[in-house]
C-alpha cells in the first residue's frame, strides 16, 4: 500500500473511531488524560505559539477577536507529511509573523495513542463536520463556524509559499499607527528614494521582487516588521520596495541594479546603492532576518572604514 493510501486509511480509521467504545486506553488512563486536558484549558504550545486544541474554545476566541480560525488537522504520531508541515512551516518565523494578529490557531490532532476516548470523539466530530478525510488538512473557519477555504495534504512548499496560498482568504487586520508609520517609511518609487537619499545623505536600501509574487510580498512584509531590521534600516538607510518590472525607465534602473539577471520566482533581492543605478552591496531578502541584518552591518562597517581612509565609498 502506498504512503498516501496508508495515510488516508489511517485518517479514516481515526475518524471512524467516534463510533467505537473504550479504545486502547484503559479507564484510568482516559480519566488521567481528561484531567490533563481540563488543566490545560484546551490550549497547547506548538513552536512557541498558542494553539487551541478545543474547537469550541477556538471559535469563541474567533468571535471575540473577529479573526478566522486557522485549523490544522494532523496525526502527530503517524502522519509523516503532518510532521513535515510542522517543521517546514508551522515552526518558522515566517508563519508565526503572518499568523500573529491575523488568525486564531487550532490544532485538531488525532494520534494513534496519547489522548482519551472522549477527546478522540470530540476531535473526530470536527473532522466529520467539515468532511476531513486527508491528513494533514488545513481549514480556515469564519467566527460563525462556516468554512472559508480548505487545503488538503502538504507538498513540501516553503513557509512563504504556503502562507501566501492562504493570505488572500484572510481579512486584512486593522493597521495600528506604529505599523502605519513603519510602512510610510518604505518608499515605493526608486526616484523618490534617490531624491530623499541626497537630502539626508544616506545610502538607499532597495528591496526588489516581482510585483505579482505573493510569496515575495509576504517575505518583504515580514522583513519590514522585524524589529532589528526596522531599527537598522531607519537609522542608516532610505528604504524602498519596488517591483522588478514597472514603468520602462524604472525597469531599466532596476535591471541595472540586478546586473541584467532575471529575478527568480518567490525571490527578494536586497540591494544597497547611492545613486539608484550602481549596486554597492546585494544579498537575498528571503533568508532569515538576522542574517540579512548581519550582512548589512558588515556593509556599513566596511563603508565606514573606507570613508575614514578617504577611499571610494563603493563596497561590493
Amino acid at each position: 500500500m502506498s504512503l498516501s493510501r496508508t495515510m488516508s486509511f489511517a485518517a479514516s480509521r481515526q475518524v471512524s473511531e467516534v463510533q467505537g467504545a473504550a479504545g486502547s486506553l484503559g479507564a484510568a488512563r482516559a480519566c488521567l488524560w481528561a484531567v490533563v486536558a481540563l488543566l490545560a484549558g484546551g490550549i497547547q504550545a506548538i513552536a512557541g505559539e498558542t494553539w487551541h486544541s478545543s474547537y469550541e474554545t477556538a471559535l469563541a476566541a474567533a468571535t471575540d477577536s473577529g479573526r478566522p480560525v486557522l485549523t490544522v488537522f494532523t496525526g502527530s504520531d503517524w502522519c509523516v507529511h503532518c510532521r513535515h508541515l510542522e517543521e517546514n512551516v508551522l515552526h518558522t518565523a515566517t508563519f508565526k509573523d503572518w499568523a500573529r494578529d491575523r488568525v486564531v490557531l487550532l490544532m485538531i490532532d488525532l494520534p494513534q495513542q496519547g489522548i482519551s476516548q472522549q477527546e478522540r470523539q470530540q476531535r473526530s466530530q470536527v473532522c466529520i463536520k467539515y468532511g476531513i478525510r486527508t491528513f494533514p488538512s488545513v481549514l480556515l473557519i469564519a467566527p460563525d463556524g462556516s468554512k472559508i477555504t480548505a487545503q488538503s495534504g502538504y507538498k513540501g512548499q516553503t513557509a512563504a509559499t504556503w502562507v501566501a496560498s492562504l493570505d488572500g482568504h484572510v481579512p486584512q487586520p486593522a493597521v495600528h499607527q506604529a505599523e502605519a508609520d513603519r510602512e510610510e517609511r518604505v518608499l515605493s518609487s526608486l526616484d523618490d528614494a534617490v531624491a530623499e537619499a541626497k537630502d539626508v545623505k544616506r545610502p538607499i536600501l532597495v528591496m526588489v521582487s516581482r510585483s505579482s509574487d505573493a510569496a515575495a510580498k509576504t517575505a518583504v512584509a515580514s522583513l519590514i516588521k522585524d524589529p532589528e531590521f526596522e531599527s537598522l534600516a531607519r537609522e542608516n538607510f532610505v528604504v524602498a520596495a519596488v517591483p522588478a518590472a514597472g514603468e520602462p525607465e524604472a525597469a531599466e534602473q532596476i535591471d541595472e541594479l540586478l546586473g541584467g539577471v532575471e529575478l527568480p520566482p518567490d525571490s527578494v533581492e536586497i540591494i544597497v546603492t547611492d545613486d539608484g543605478r550602481t549596486p554597492l552591496y546585494a544579498e537575498s531578502g528571503t533568508q532569515p532576518p538576522q542574517r540579512v541584518v548581519s550582512g548589512l552591518r558588515r556593509f556599513l562597517a566596511g563603508r565606514s572604514r573606507i570613508t575614514r581612509s578617504g577611499g571610494e565609498s563603493a563596497l561590493r
